[in-house]
């Protein structure tokens, strides 16, 4: 099956128009109708979260404080990663041809990973602030100024998008010699790669790179915070002070299992291991159900969120430098 459109993209002497096929989640009407349902249901779920949490944010002058700047920046960008994927999901479900233009495909790409590893970057950086505040809470407000949060976050982002540009141009230029059918629901990096039909050894070679930089580094990082961060709780005296140390930890704790996990099981692997079922298994982790369950998760582990989302908290707040999220 193919199909053409007025998209052309030229290579030396060769003019090619492309039109790439998504063969999606299911192929049955009945179900696929089932699953725009769902599908929709989510969305709306998880922009509807993510808006309470950035408003709920902004308007409690209590949570204007470094860890929740940076929860913020987390929920604008899950709003913008699920509006890349779950919108053209939803309008094939319902379409006859599911089909995607190279120029659109290679935008959702683009976006998509830079989504991806600036999430990966952020998570890392909320890891160095809780860190910071426990470990260290007398110099927290010291080293925690609005100057070097905005750099991190600004940081966080430019790293995600270089690193973006840099997989979609090699994906851009790889020749495809008319395959067109992507086993998959979106405009996935290693879903898109599998129609090259020349080595992908170099492929390899950038998709492990960007692993180790974008993916595993922060990773460690964030394992080594913790590290750090639970060394210094078991030495809290108070029973009680452990406990509620502990379950202030949970939420983020849970976030990073559930992003960095499903990434690394979906990228890390050898690509002759790539499978399109578990390759879409995955995706669906980290683009739709983790931008969903975020707002959820971080709200009900976390007493201040959950207090300024019942009531605007009145008067002074005195600041909890040592709570974890």
């Amino acid at each position: 099956m193919m199909y053409e459109s007025g998209y052309n993209m030229g290579r030396g002497n060769k003019t090619w128009n492309v039109e790439f096929v998504l063969l999606g989640l299911s192929a049955q009407p009945g179900t696929q109708k089932g699953l725009f349902v769902l599908f929709l249901m989510m969305y709306i779920v998880t922009m509807a979260g993510n808006t309470l949490i950035i408003l709920v944010l902004k308007k409690d002058p209590c949570l204007h404080t470094p860890m929740y700047y940076f929860l913020s920046h987390l929920s604008f960008l899950d709003m913008c990663y699920t509006t890349t994927i779950i919108p053209q999901m939803l309008s094939n479900f319902l379409a006859e041809h599911k089909t995607i233009s190279f120029e659109g495909c290679m935008a959702q790409m683009y976006i998509s990973l830079s989504l991806g590893g600036i999430e990966f970057i952020l998570l890392a950086v909320m890891a160095y602030d809780r860190y910071m505040a426990i470990c260290h809470p007398l110099h927290y407000n010291t080293v925690m100024s609005w100057r070097l949060c905005m750099q991190m976050a600004g940081g966080c982002w430019l790293s995600g998008f270089v690193n973006a540009l840099v997989q979609t141009v090699f994906t851009l230029h790889l020749p495809y010699c008319g395959k067109r059918i992507i086993n998959h629901f979106g405009c996935e990096v290693l879903a898109v790669q599998q129609l090259a039909c020349s080595s992908t050894f170099v492929g390899d070679a950038v998709m492990l790179g960007a692993g180790v930089l974008i993916l595993l580094t922060p990773f460690f990082l964030v394992l080594v915070s913790y590290v750090y961060i639970l060394s210094t709780i078991l030495q809290i005296r108070s029973a009680e002070g452990r406990r509620k140390a502990f379950s202030t930890c949970t939420a983020h704790l849970t976030v990073v299992t559930l992003c960095y996990g499903t990434a690394i099981f979906a990228y890390l692997r050898p690509r002759s291991h790539y499978s399109a079922k578990q390759g879409k298994t995955a995706s669906l982790f980290y683009c739709v159900v983790t931008p969903m369950l975020n707002p959820m998760i971080y709200s009900l582990r976390n007493q201040e969120v959950k207090g300024a989302l019942v009531k605007v908290i009145g008067g002074k707040c005195k600041r909890r430098t040592l709570l974890c999220f």
